[in-house]
């Protein structure tokens, strides 16, 4: 069985906002909400910028680790990405 690689990301959105979700393909996810579609709170915040992304083992660790940064504050969330310099992380300017 071929397994997929999942990552959590962290967006903005227009009104400064930011929104964590899980998906196995980060540019096509982020498409997907650029262009209006995706997630309903995206929708309607608007699509700003992704900030960063990180690869998980499975989709297990991707969901746990989605609803752990969504019970952080707004700089912890952007803090947590930072955490293990050697992990798969990637942030966007």
């Amino acid at each position: 069985m071929d397994e997929k690689d999942w990552f959590v990301y962290l967006l903005e959105c227009q009104d400064g906002s930011f929104y964590t979700g899980v998906t196995v393909d980060v540019d096509k996810r982020i498409k997907t909400h650029s262009s209006g579609k995706g997630s309903k709170y995206v929708r309607y915040k608007k699509f700003k910028k992704l900030l960063a992304s990180k690869k998980c083992k499975n989709r297990s660790e991707a969901q746990k680790n989605e609803c752990y940064i969504k019970s952080l504050s707004k700089y912890d969330k952007t803090k947590w990405f930072y955490k293990d310099k050697s992990n798969s992380s990637t942030f966007k300017q």
